[in-house]
């Protein structure tokens, strides 16, 4: 009798908790899901209509719900099954409200939210942003940008502002025409286990974005993206958010066309306290960059236990095959299509911020360029530590080397020098310990030092091995 009488109290619960949880299938309020039809009006009345109770928004299999803009809201989940398809209609007359307020030239907004609670994404199926359908003519290393006048109606895919508690977990998201998720001024973040495709050919088509937010776990993801995989940064659109701090990414997999882990460029205020440990980065352009352009700060951020593995690309792509880049330097003031978004109200050029307190920790580079570190005065990069980073050089494809990428840089761009294990210009405190430099069969002749190292104050160098690429003709370690 006690055991029949446990058993039904376990079922009446699991009810209870079944009727609390409330489902809302978008089918049910009109969606057609033959992937013609726009279904962002029923969809945005399921949203709707979620949200008053809480529950689950069901987008069900096996579907593809075609759609324009539409909004999320708190309290909900949004729950993508399997085999189902949320797909960006191509129609770039639906995308009319721009990513960045009052800067239009940036890109627009599909899947939006703002100062939303308790909000997931959850599911195994496909959210897909539909980005070639915006692209122009493909070319052999990327897709030519339409032209636009005011707004760039490129949607990106998910654009959150000032959210709490937001969850997204296991869901296939990508193939967009501008950033695929982009966290502005968000709190308390989960992102898990989800898989992101881009075209590695589209331009700005980044996969994370964290924009001013803070307290932000990224874990077990697998991106591609033609720009940056993750990135952190401080936008100034969104200036009220303050800094961006205290972010953990682990076990996550990268390529991108540009730099796979990348801090900036736009930052105008603090990003601190930051943790990326256990990623592979295959294939790349570049592979970790701290790339500072504007007066915000980058400190206290540890990147640790990484393969990261990085090719040369075309001018295209920022950088020249970097696997680790850390430089400072005051933003291009040019005639840039956002350029008056750039700078400080008013200011018509820009200040760059101090980075400091940057450790690499167990780092394995394979790369036909080494590890960079420059910035225009040295007081600008200040205690940068180098523990056991091992890296090998070898010219693995046609396009031209001995160039590094300073972009977007008051100063020149590209700037002609030797390709060295480590290159160190301008900075204060560096420390190397436990590291080694190995060169491969394909050495040109701008190959050069195992480190070189030009007006650094304070250059320590424990237990390094390896020589130069050429020993017969230079030393392993030069300094200047």
């Amino acid at each position: 009798m006690m055991k029949r009488s446990i058993i039904v109290l376990i079922v009446s619960c699991l009810s209870l908790t079944a009727v609390a949880q409330k489902v809302y299938d978008v089918k049910k309020y009109g969606a057609k899901g033959d992937g013609k039809t726009n279904d962002a009006v029923a969809i945005q009345k399921a949203i709707d209509a979620c949200s008053k109770t809480g529950g689950t928004v069901l987008i069900p299999a096996p579907f593809t719900f075609l759609t324009g803009p539409f909004n999320v809201k708190s309290g909900i989940d949004l729950h993508v099954e399997a085999g189902a398809k949320l797909l960006a209609s191509p129609d770039e007359k639906l995308y009319t409200k721009s990513a960045f307020r009052t800067n239009p030239g940036e890109g627009t907004i599909w899947i939006g939210g703002e100062n939303i609670e308790n909000f997931s994404i959850s599911g195994t199926g496909q959210i897909d942003g539909n980005g070639i359908s915006f692209m122009g003519e493909e070319l052999a290393d990327s897709y030519v940008l339409k032209p636009f006048v005011g707004l760039d109606p490129r949607p990106h895919v998910l654009t959150i502002i000032g959210g709490k508690n937001i969850r997204i977990r296991d869901i296939h998201i990508g193939n967009s025409a501008y950033w695929t998720v982009h966290l502005v001024g968000c709190n308390d973040v989960v992102i898990s286990g989800i898989t992101l495709l881009n075209s590695l050919k589209v331009r700005n088509s980044d996969g994370i974005d964290l924009d001013h937010s803070k307290n932000v776990r990224i874990s077990d993801c697998y991106i591609e993206s033609g720009d940056d995989c993750i990135c952190l940064k401080n936008r100034r659109e969104f200036e009220e958010f303050g800094a961006c701090e205290n972010i953990t990414v682990t076990n996550c997999t990268m390529t991108s066309s540009s730099c796979a882990i990348k801090i900036g460029s736009e930052n105008m205020d603090a990003i601190r306290q930051v943790v990326f440990n256990n990623c592979i980065i295959k294939n790349s352009n570049r592979g970790v960059g701290i790339q500072n352009r504007d007066e915000g700060t980058v400190s206290d951020v540890i990147f640790s236990n990484m393969i990261i593995e990085s090719r040369l690309t075309t001018d295209t792509w920022w950088g020249k095959a970097e696997p680790i880049y850390v430089t400072g330097y005051r933003r291009a003031k040019g005639n840039h299509k956002d350029a008056n978004w750039r700078f400080p109200k008013g200011a018509t050029e820009g200040k760059v911020g101090k980075i400091s307190n940057i450790l690499f920790s167990n780092i394995q580079c394979s790369s036909e360029n080494g590890v960079y570190v420059s910035a225009e005065s040295k007081d600008k990069i200040d205690n940068i530590v180098f523990d056991n980073v091992n890296v090998f050089i070898d010219k693995t494809t046609n396009n031209p080397g001995g160039v590094y990428d300073r972009r977007p840089s008051e100063l020149e761009g590209f700037v002609k020098g030797s390709t060295s294990g480590f290159y160190f210009d301008a900075a204060e405190n560096i420390k190397m310990q436990n590291c080694s430099v190995k060169w491969g069969k394909n050495k040109p002749d701008y190959f050069a030092y195992a480190v070189e190292s030009n007006n650094v104050d304070s250059l320590l160098i424990n237990n390094l091995e390896g020589q130069s690429a050429f020993p017969e003709k230079l030393e392993a370690v030069k300094k200047q």
